[in-house]
């Protein structure tokens, strides 16, 4: 299938078929791979904090979900240094 690129500003882009956007489950975002002259265009299927509820879980059994910083902490911005 051939298609024509599209200028976006200093850019170009090409359309690709809704059609072939389902059948490669592609909906927002993909990741692009240069191999030799060839593009390879992947979905991006996984989802951000995606796992993270189990993870805390086992944390939580393991001990491990304390806090790192104390919330008492004074970060007031009015004493650091920039």
């Amino acid at each position: 299938m051939r298609s024509s690129l599209v200028p976006i500003g200093n850019s170009f882009g090409i359309r690709l078929p809704k059609a072939i956007l389902k059948i490669c489950h592609i909906q927002q975002e993909v990741d692009l791979d240069v191999k030799g002259h060839s593009i390879i265009i992947h979905p991006v299927l996984k989802k951000p904090r995606k796992g993270w509820e189990a993870e805390f879980k086992k944390m939580r059994a393991c001990g491990e979900d304390h806090l790192i910083i104390d919330d008492l902490l004074d970060v007031g911005v009015e004493d650091w240094e920039w």
